[in-house]
């Protein structure tokens, strides 16, 4: 049975690409970008299920208004995929005031307005699915990415805490939590980059010598995953995409649980008598 797919971010990447692959198999999307002109090639293919809105994601108001045409559109909204977002590059002493406000506007204000838009819709129906794109940077860090590592970790407390409010109304939640890609991430489009400070110039150098040569996956193979995760009856909270991701994100918990176990005695004695 064809679901109604409402995807943030889909002119490219991974919105473009999970956009098509739900087209492809009859689903009904809903896709929202930012320059309409972008999306002209899906439209004249599949013109019967395929709804193409102008957002800013920032916008809440148009976030609303995105939502309620969507249902409107196709009667209702079975799946929420919060995509829109970009990154940033910089080391935390780097970073302006604008270049923070506009991380957090974006990767995490962002999927906000379109929860809250489409919470009533999917109470309403006691029923519905809301996958919000994170990042192994969500859970890891990397020198240079602070900023964007502190908008994803802000996802993911959102929306492990959004699971936890609306599970009894028949609404699935999932943060997707992708490695390194070879997408347009690291393209003018989809990433900031403050200006340096000469202190940091050899962590740059490394930071971006490291991004060429990591074994990058390709992000048409995470179309499959996307559509058994919008298929499966008992979705997980979180999804690790990429062969490099788990390992990564092992390692990270390991070090995490040997330091507190190495200060538990006076975790312990910092709660009093």
């Amino acid at each position: 049975m064809a679901k109604t797919i409402f995807i943030t971010g889909a002119s490219r990447g991974f919105g473009r690409i999970w956009a098509e692959a739900f087209l492809k198999r009859g689903d009904n999307v809903v896709a929202t970008v930012r320059n309409l002109d972008t999306l002209t090639d899906l439209t004249k293919a599949f013109p019967s299920n395929l709804l193409v809105l102008k957002l800013d994601v920032t916008d809440r108001i148009g976030s609303f208004e995105a939502i309620e045409t969507a249902k409107s559109h196709f009667g209702g909204i079975d799946v929420l995929i919060n995509n829109a977002g970009f990154g940033h590059v910089g080391a935390v002493e780097e970073v302006d005031e604008k270049e923070v406000r506009a991380q957090f506007e974006t990767n995490v204000l962002g999927s906000l307005w379109t929860i809250q838009a489409v919470l009533p819709i999917m109470r309403e129906q006691n029923s519905g699915q809301i996958i919000q794109l994170s990042s192994a940077l969500g859970i890891n860090t990397v020198p240079l990415m602070g900023i964007y590592s502190a908008a994803k970790f802000a996802v993911e407390g959102l929306t492990e805490t959004l699971a936890s409010e609306v599970s009894g109304f028949g609404i699935k939640v999932t943060i997707v939590e992708p490695g390194g890609y070879s997408t347009d991430f690291f393209g003018n489009n989809s990433l900031a980059l403050s200006p340096s400070i000469s202190a940091y110039e050899t962590i740059r150098k490394d930071f971006f010598a490291h991004a060429e040569d990591q074994d990058s996956g390709n992000p048409a193979a995470t179309a499959t995953a996307i559509l058994k995760l919008v298929d499966s009856e008992t979705p997980p909270l979180r999804l690790l995409l990429g062969k490099t991701t788990y390992p990564w994100v092992k390692h990270t918990y390991e070090e995490r649980l040997k330091t507190w176990e190495s200060w538990q005695e006076i975790s312990i004695a910092a709660h009093g008598s």
